[in-house]
């Protein structure tokens, strides 16, 4: 017994706004049958016994540790920038705004 029919593929095609051909209809029916009868089979695994995971290899994060500096002083860093104005840096208008 098919769980999916060309209606069904008509009907998400219409939902997603795709135009499908009368052939790729057909094409997508054959396709997405394969994919919920595969889909079936990994749902009749017994999964009892396995942890959930989110990756197959264990991962851990390498970090290094956060040692806080001080910072560059305000005057030398503005002395490197292009164009500042009142100890702020300078930078183009965006959208037409008014000053």
């Amino acid at each position: 017994m098919s769980r999916i029919t060309r209606d069904d593929v008509e009907h998400v095609a219409r939902l997603a706004r795709l135009a499908l051909t009368d052939d790729e209809a057909g094409q997508l029916t054959a396709q997405l049958e394969v994919i919920l009868e595969h889909a079936a089979q990994v749902s009749a695994l017994d999964t009892a016994g396995v942890p959930p995971t989110a990756h197959p290899l264990p991962l851990s994060n390498v970090l290094r540790p956060d040692d806080p500096r001080p910072g560059l002083p305000r005057d030398e860093v503005l002395a490197m920038a292009p164009a500042c104005e009142d100890d702020r840096f300078r930078v183009p208008r965006i959208l037409g705004e008014a000053p």
